[in-house]
């Protein structure tokens, strides 16, 4: 067999390996989508209380929530607004009443409502439904805001690869990138904020969160490259688009998706969650996501600051002749 034909075999099984793990990571979380110890309260009498945990136990299964008490509905509504939980379900004379959040996940909130629903029917009562956090007016079902991540993550791929692969000198490669992530956060949140209605709240901490989220993928990537060479690119590309994405939970939630915890550890996820808090829940549960996107972001920095091998074998290589003796 011929080299060439060696390299259409290789570079062909390659590709359409890669096409199979794309495919992959994105249907299989959304095939595996459930419940997993997804934070709820619950509020009333305390045998009311009891029976709503049983019957959440026996349609959704035993780890699908995790379930706590409160004192009353003032309780839960602050337990949602701090994003402690998702929603609960409250108990008392009149009957049951079920609280949502539409902006923290409306498949969540969807969920809870059918789940209340059918839990109602039991009884004989229907159960009132209140949205004490709506998502934005021009996006009820988070569709839009759902969809914004995709085009963040190959944000931060884009200005790291072509930073990377365009500019010479490492330095030039992150001012290139600062820039880049200012000028795409103001106006990819100008989009989706501004034009589309998707986002609430301040646009200029939503524009700085979509900042931090396309530097948090591209210096990674920039200072890979800087240390191990153009493979640098491919291993942060790879990782926040084959896995950080589709385990981000921004179209649903992380608990309703397999290794959600992981997800929220990768700049999608992160970045998504951080952009939720600011935009609808007035900065609550932000400081984590926060946290997160910085050290991405600061440690690609940092590896910009190391020496990379070419500069490593220069230096050897000037420090033998330095030795050599004279003459």
């Amino acid at each position: 067999m011929s080299a060439s034909a060696k390299a259409v075999i290789g570079v062909s099984l390659g590709l359409v390996t890669l096409l199979t793990l794309l495919i992959s990571a994105f249907a299989w979380p959304t095939s595996e989508m459930e419940p997993r110890s997804l934070p709820l309260v619950v509020a009333g009498p305390e045998a009311a209380v009891t029976q709503i945990e049983t019957q959440l136990a026996a349609s959704a299964g035993e780890d699908a929530f995790e379930v706590t008490a409160v004192a009353d509905r003032s309780a839960a509504v602050e337990a949602i607004e701090e994003r402690e939980a998702y929603g609960a379900i409250l108990a008392g004379p009149q009957g049951q009443e079920v609280l949502v959040a539409s902006a923290a996940s409306a498949n969540v909130a969807q969920q809870l409502t059918q789940m209340a629903t059918a839990m109602g029917a039991e009884t004989g009562t229907e159960p009132k439904v209140s949205d004490v956090v709506p998502s934005a007016d021009d996006d009820p079902r988070g569709i839009v805001f759902g969809a914004s991540a995709l085009p963040l993550v190959i944000g931060g791929i884009m200005a790291g690869a072509i930073t990377s692969l365009v500019l010479t000198r490492t330095r030039d490669r992150v001012v290139a990138a600062l820039l880049i992530a200012a000028g795409g956060g103001l106006a990819m949140t100008g989009v989706v904020q501004g034009w589309l209605g998707a986002l609430e709240g301040s646009y200029l901490a939503n524009a700085g969160v979509v900042a931090l989220g396309i530097l948090a993928v591209a210096l990674p990537i920039i200072g890979l490259r800087h240390i191990i060479g153009v493979a640098g690119v491919g291993v942060i590309a790879l990782l926040t688009l084959l896995v950080g994405n589709p385990l981000s939970g921004i179209t649903s939630a992380p608990e309703m998706v397999p290794f959600g915890w992981l997800g929220q550890l990768l700049p999608p996820g992160a970045a998504g969650s951080a952009l939720r808090g600011f935009s609808f829940f007035d900065g609550a549960g932000t400081a984590m996501p926060l946290i997160v996107l910085g050290c991405w972001a600061g440690a690609g920095l940092l590896l910009t600051l190391l020496p990379h091998r070419e500069k490593g074998r220069a230096a050897s290589e000037e420090a033998e002749r330095e030795l050599e003796p004279v003459g």
